[in-house]
């Protein structure tokens, strides 16, 4: 049985070059450890595919590229050509039919997908975050979490939690009730990563009689009453003094809105320490 052996040789990390030869190998191989794979990422030189042709002549190797630069790869089918070594450009023919469909230049920058890749594993992560610690289920959240909710109930804290999470922060929010004691994590963190949403008396009666319209139930409950909403927010007053955090005005704000006055309260808090931290 001949021996066979892959040089996978990348711009980037190479993965996708050594699933595509994993694949191709699996057709003649049953067991893959007898297959030879020897990965080059991260190639950004012209001498560094001179001496990879080279190796792969020596060991009777087969190189499997992804190389989004042309002139790396037209160096690279030149050097095997001159070595005799066999070579497959898998991203090659695909970049020039799609610049053939639709007119434009590749940008031939490596790494492109990874980051792509990165960016939405991010996303994904702070979603699952968002909904793990929706509503104080699990206070150790709180000490993770790159913002912080708190506020009454009907404030829009689940929505902005999961508005802030499809932009990447890990968002915990916490609900401020009169007859539980706030998690004493919330004391212990950076408040100004801690937001308290606030809502006026009438506002929050009429989105509360609503709430219990939708249930199937009569709006004048205790929940509802203008007397009851101003006992937890006297509550809410209470303790985000305590926690010294910044105190958001829902009334009459979008989700959208709120999330952008907490990205830019956060940004101007990072630059502000950057500046102390420079002086």
């Amino acid at each position: 049985m001949n021996n066979l052996k892959f040089f996978i040789v990348s711009d980037s990390v190479g993965e996708t070059a050594e699933l595509v030869a994993k694949a191709a190998a699996s057709q003649f191989r049953h067991d893959l450890e007898t297959v030879s794979m020897k990965r080059f990422s991260h190639i950004e030189e012209e001498s560094q595919l001179a001496e990879i042709a080279w190796l792969a002549e020596q060991q009777r190797a087969i190189i499997v590229y992804t190389l989004v630069r042309s002139s790396m790869r037209e160096s690279l089918k030149r050097m095997c050509s001159s070595h005799n070594v066999q070579c497959v450009d898998l991203l090659g023919p695909l970049l020039t039919a799609v610049e053939d469909e639709i007119e434009e230049r590749p940008i031939e920058e490596p790494g492109l997908v990874r980051q792509l890749d990165e960016d939405y594993f991010k996303k994904i992560e702070a979603i699952e975050f968002a909904v793990k610690y929706d509503d104080g289920r699990d206070p150790r959240g709180v000490l993770n979490a790159d913002i912080v909710l708190v506020g009454v109930s009907r404030t829009s804290k689940t929505p902005l939690s999961q508005y802030l999470a499809h932009q990447r922060f890990k968002v915990a929010n916490v609900p401020l009730v009169p007859e539980v004691e706030p998690p004493a994590e919330l004391y212990d963190i950076d408040p100004a990563k801690c937001f308290g949403l606030v809502i006026s008396p009438d506002v929050l009666n009429s989105i509360r009689k609503e709430r219990l319209i939708a249930l199937g139930l009569k709006d004048d409950a205790n929940y509802a009453k203008v007397d009851r909403i101003e006992q937890e927010i006297a509550h809410f007053n209470k303790v985000v003094s305590k926690i010294g955090c910044t105190v958001i005005d829902v009334s009459n704000r979008a989700v959208e809105e709120t999330a952008n006055v907490i990205i830019s309260q956060l940004n101007s808090s990072r630059f502000e320490r950057i500046r102390k931290d420079l002086r």
